[in-house]
C-alpha cells in the first residue's frame, strides 16, 4: 500500500501512532517533529521518516503545505520490502538536496492536478521514495583524490559564517583545485558548496530565530546575509516562510 496526499499540518499538537510508515515532506513552510523522543524540524530542505508503531508528536508551523507518503509492505515486492525496512528502520530526519527538491516540487505540482489518480500517486510516491533511498544507502561512486574533511570544512564554515565565504577558500582548505574540490564536494553531499554555504546559513538564522531576541538585522549579519531583506528573500524561496512568520510561530 502507498496512497500520497497533500495537507496543510495546523498549529495544534497532535500526538498518535499508526501501523503504517509515513514520509513527510514539505512544499512549503515547515513543521516540528518529535518520533520516538528524537526531535527534528520538517522543511523544504529536511524531511521526516515515521517508522510504523512509532508514537509521534507533530504541530505545523504557519503556512505550510506538506506531501506525506503513508506506505506498509502489503502487496510489496521482496526488493521493495527490504527498501522499507532500512529506510524506516529508525526514526530519520535526512537532508533534501537541491535535486530532490526539485523532484518534489514536480510530484507536489502533479498531484495537486491529478490527485485523484491513484495510479500517478503511487508511482510519484515510489520515485520519491526511491530516489531518497540511493540518497541515504546507495552505493557511493568511486571518488578520486583525497576524501573531503568534512569536519573541518564546517568548523572553517561556522567561524567564518558572518562573511562572504568563497569555493576557492574553501578548496584551499580542503587541499584541492576549486574545480575538483566542487566536483567531489557535489558527490559527498548532493549539494554544490554555495548551496550547502546557503543552507548552513539559513539554519543558522533559523536557529537564532527561535532561541533568542536578536534583531533581525543582526541575525543577518551573524549569518553572512548581505542584509534584512535578503534573508527575507531566502527564508521566504527555501522555506516558504518569512523570519518574522517563523519567530512569530514559535
Amino acid at each position: 500500500m502507498l496512497e500520497a496526499r497533500l495537507l496543510r499540518l495546523d498549529d495544534k499538537a497532535h500526538h498518535h501512532a499508526h501501523d503504517h510508515h509515513q514520509l513527510v515532506m514539505s512544499l512549503a513552510g515547515r513543521a516540528e517533529f518529535e518520533v520516538d523522543g528524537r526531535g527534528g524540524e520538517v522543511c523544504r530542505m529536511r524531511a521526516c521518516l515515521v517508522p510504523g508503531d512509532a508514537g509521534h508528536e507533530f504541530a505545523g508551523k504557519g503556512d505550510n503545505r506538506m506531501l506525506i507518503l503513508d506506505l506498509d509492505g502489503e502487496g510489496t515486492p521482496a526488493d521493495d520490502l527490504e527498501m522499507l525496512e532500512r529506510l524506516f528502520e529508525t526514526p530519520r530526519y535526512p537532508d533534501l538536496d537541491a535535486d530532490f527538491q526539485n523532484l518534489l516540487n514536480y510530484a507536489g505540482a502533479e498531484l495537486a492536478r491529478y490527485g485523484n489518480d491513484p495510479m500517478l500517486a503511487r508511482s510519484l510516491g515510489g520515485i520519491l521514495l526511491r530516489a531518497l533511498y540511493l540518497r541515504l544507502f546507495g552505493d557511493a561512486k568511486p571518488r578520486r583524490g583525497t576524501a573531503l574533511d568534512l569536519e573541518r570544512l564546517d568548523v572553517f564554515i561556522r567561524d567564518n559564517l558572518a562573511r562572504r565565504i568563497s569555493v576557492a577558500e574553501l578548496a584551499q582548505v580542503a587541499c584541492l583545485s576549486p574545480s575538483h574540490f566542487h566536483a567531489q564536494f557535489k558527490d559527498a553531499l548532493g549539494l554544490t558548496p554555495h548551496q550547502y554555504l546557503l543552507k548552513t546559513r539559513l539554519d543558522s538564522a533559523s536557529r537564532l530565530l527561535r532561541d533568542s531576541d536578536r534583531p533581525l538585522v543582526r541575525i543577518a549579519e551573524e549569518c553572512g546575509f548581505s542584509s534584512q531583506s535578503a534573508l527575507t528573500t531566502a527564508m521566504r524561496r527555501y522555506l516558504g516562510l518569512t523570519p518574522k512568520r517563523l519567530r512569530d510561530s514559535d
